[in-house]
């Protein structure tokens, strides 16, 4: 299974080659970008996304997926930004945030990549109709934009009723975009239900993961074994999936931690179990 990470671990800092670097060194046989200005200015073709893509050119290490952005300011939503919303009711904000994902899909122009990892809706957003329905026409617009990019939409289970195991099922068959799938996020389906359950519904749309952990109680991105995630059935039911994922790490900065040195130990107890 292939050894992957999120440069989310580094979201608070300006992503540059020395933390690529780090990455591949610590195991990582391929990465996934997020994408927050802060951390990586997609708009910045000409000298940021430059940049990381003559480290990528360089480096031979390939960049499995994006995830979409979240914000569309430098501070992370932290000054008021109203987060990137496909599946807002409003027409206007909903054509800003497919603007905003957009500028982060044109990476794939310098850094050919296979998936962008979209949410639906917000953290705790409540199920409803006419915004399942702003998502569908998002998401077909998006798919659209990024076809000839080579690049792929996979939808991520996140704590909202929009974006429950059934529902993203439900999505992608009511859309027939058969091109669609599913990034499995352990630690979003560990809090909302069971990381069984939850994977058996959406087993045959996997095409990437979200490796996290947490105590059931908040979504805390811990490293795999800190939280009461059971890694032995995670892994098994992983081996199942019909098209084998990579197995990406997606965790929290800690200032007590060098997530170099802990990238191999868990790349190391997943892969025993």
């Amino acid at each position: 299974m292939q050894k992957a990470v999120s440069t989310y671990v580094y979201v608070k800092e300006r992503l540059h080659p020395g933390i690529l670097d780090g990455l591949a060194r610590a195991g990582a046989q391929a990465i996934e970008i997020f994408a927050a200005r802060q951390h990586l200015d997609y708009a910045n073709r000409k000298q940021h996304v430059r940049e990381i893509a003559d480290w990528f050119r360089s480096s031979g290490i390939p960049l499995n997926s994006v995830h979409s952005p979240l914000y569309a300011d430098y501070e992370f939503g932290r000054a008021g930004a109203p987060p990137v919303n496909v599946a807002s009711t409003d027409r206007a904000g909903r054509i800003e945030a497919m603007d905003e994902i957009k500028r982060a899909l044109e990476i794939a122009e310098q850094i050919p990549f296979r998936f962008l990892v979209q949410h639906l809706g917000t953290g705790g957003e409540s199920f409803d109709e006419r915004k399942f329905e702003a998502a569908m026409t998002s998401v077909e617009h998006l798919r659209a934009f990024a076809k000839p990019l080579g690049v792929r939409i996979l939808l991520e289970n996140i704590p909202n009723e929009l974006s429950t195991p059934d529902k993203l099922v439900a999505f992608i068959q009511a859309s027939h975009f058969e091109d669609m799938g599913v990034c499995f996020d352990f630690g979003h389906a560990h809090l909302m239900s069971s990381v069984a359950e939850a994977f058996e519904i959406v087993k045959a749309h996997v095409c990437s993961t979200h490796v996290h952990d947490n105590a059931k109680d908040r979504d805390s991105h811990l490293w795999p074994g800190q939280g009461s995630i059971n890694w032995k059935e995670a892994m098994e039911l992983l081996r199942s999936a019909p098209n084998t994922p990579p197995l990406l790490l997606e965790v929290e900065s800690d200032e007590k931690v060098n997530p170099l040195d802990k990238m191999a130990e868990a790349f190391e107890k997943l892969e025993a179990n």
